[in-house]
């Protein structure tokens, strides 16, 4: 079988140079490969994702010279399949519902931040700090009727447990320089969230499922989610799906050395083509042959 790459933007913005450097490495390694490339919207956001976005996006790519297999998956229209997965980790004992709000949260690490600072996640975010998983059976299905809105979170020491010591096959780099075999460590996570009362999947939990659905062997994608593949390996393992091999890349960056963000319109695909850029300059800019 041919390998299989995807890319898979958000449909809530422009893309800008750093997307454009991540499709055109995975159109560029499938190609090499003699592999498939997919197009996947990832949409779970439905309050920040819009059809134009999603039509600006095709567009980009279009001119790019970048061609992918139809349909396009989009997360919107697959729900269900994460709803399953979510009740299976549930019935392990895995998940457990949050019904602190954010405010609520962030005084709690306040609190705890004055006593020594809190810990964080690989991307800077507190851990959660609530104590929502020693909550009775009764005192859930009492907040859950009262209509209380709530966070779905994983019982990372349990799924830990069961799922055993993980690593995965790095092709790339990480942000020190790590490659090959790496090892996982979720932990440094602590119980991340895998839906929400009014959204049934978030990111961690879609993207392995969509990946191993649609049989993606190659994870081409920015250093900024290296760590994340932590969280992903180990979904992987509890709910038995393949593991592909990752590719973490170098990010593009602006004059000051910050990451690219979909509001920064000096480096959106769209107006460095309406000022005359052309594909080829496109490529020249980001340093891809």
């Amino acid at each position: 079988m041919p390998p299989v790459f995807r890319f898979a933007p958000s449909p809530n913005g422009y893309l800008h140079l750093g997307h454009a450097y991540s499709a055109l490495l995975n159109a560029d390694l499938a190609r090499q490969a003699g592999g498939r490339l997919l197009l996947r919207m990832e949409d779970i956001d439905a309050t920040r994702c819009r059809p134009q976005f999603d039509v600006a996006i095709r567009t980009d790519l279009a001119w790019l010279g970048l061609a992918w297999e139809e349909p396009v998956r989009r997360q919107s229209e697959h729900l269900e399949v994460y709803r399953t997965a979510l009740d299976r980790l549930d019935a392990m004992g895995l998940v457990y519902p949050a019904f602190e709000s954010r405010a609520e949260i962030a005084r709690m690490v306040a609190a705890r931040d004055a006593a020594g600072r809190w810990p964080r996640d690989p991307d800077g975010a507190p851990l959660y700090p609530g104590s929502a998983k020693a909550l009775s059976a009764c005192a859930r299905q009492r907040l859950s009727a009262s209509g209380a809105p709530y966070a779905l979170r994983l019982d990372m020491a349990a799924a830990i447990a069961r799922a055993g010591v993980l690593d995965w096959a790095e092709q790339g780099s990480g942000p020190e320089g790590e490659r090959g075999a790496v090892p996982a460590d979720p932990a440094a996570w602590g119980d991340v969230i895998l839906a929400r009362k009014d959204t049934p999947t978030s990111y961690h939990l879609s993207v392995v499922l969509d990946d191993a659905l649609q049989g993606v062997t190659h994870v081409v994608r920015g250093q900024d989610l290296f760590h994340a593949t932590s969280v992903h390996r180990l979904l992987q393992r509890l709910l038995d799906l393949p593991a592909p091999a990752y590719r973490h890349h170098r990010l593009v960056r602006d004059a000051a050395g910050r990451k690219l963000s979909k509001s920064t319109s000096a480096t959106a695909l769209r107006g460095l083509r309406a000022a005359g850029m052309t594909p080829a300059g496109i490529r020249q800019r980001i340093g891809l042959p």
